[in-house]
């Protein structure tokens, strides 16, 4: 199926999307994250998506507490192997260690696994971590997120970005947002002014 074919809910936005769309949401009010996440977390799970979250923030009991009023149950979504939460240093930092090779890698297997296990569509949200301007191989992050983008060409996972306004400088959020295909504005998704095709920034690096 080409991404173009099928249009998904965010889940925290009114704005229908492409299966595959490459998302930034900067963000700087931790409740704002909180909420887009938990949200489009809820959205794939009801539309049958496979779904996962990267951050620290979030821990089982919360997602089990925002779940409840749904009808929807954390640990047998679980058990079935469509949702996964998982924390920023298990994920982007192994080994002290950013690798965006390993990173595009884990993201393939992710759908391919998702598309084995019988699961129509997958879906990621994750949060970057502060750590990334600190460990070997950080430089390398807008490389990776322009990567990104190539990647879900061909493997369609529908991929939001948090990014945390108030610990990245200015000019670091200017160069990730180079390499987001859209972005969220007040709620909305927008087609992203600043946004660089990857077969052109990865030329300059």
């Amino acid at each position: 199926m080409e991404q173009n074919d099928f249009m998904v809910s965010l889940g925290f936005t009114d704005d229908k999307v492409p299966m595959g769309a490459h998302i930034c949401q900067i963000y700087s009010d931790e409740d704002e994250r909180t909420d887009a996440l938990l949200k489009f977390l809820l959205q794939g799970l009801q539309t049958g998506e496979r779904t996962a979250c990267f951050s620290d923030d979030i821990d089982a009991q919360m997602l089990q507490d925002f779940f409840a009023p749904y009808n929807v149950s954390y640990n047998e979504y679980q058990q079935k192997q469509a949702l996964t939460l998982a924390g920023t240093n298990a994920v982007y930092f192994q080994d002290n260690v950013f690798d965006p090779e390993r990173m595009l890698s884990t993201l393939a297997h992710y759908h391919q696994e998702s598309l084995d296990l019988g699961f129509p569509a997958a879906r990621l949200i994750g949060e970057m971590a502060p750590k990334i301007q600190d460990v070997s191989g950080g430089n390398r992050l807008v490389e990776y997120e322009s990567r990104v983008s190539l990647l879900l060409k061909e493997r369609p996972v529908t991929t939001v970005c948090q990014y945390n306004a108030n610990v990245f400088d200015g000019a670091t959020i200017m160069d990730v947002l180079k390499v987001h295909p859209q972005m969220i504005v007040k709620g909305t998704v927008v087609y992203n002014p600043f946004y660089i095709p990857p077969e052109e920034f990865l030329k300059k690096i």
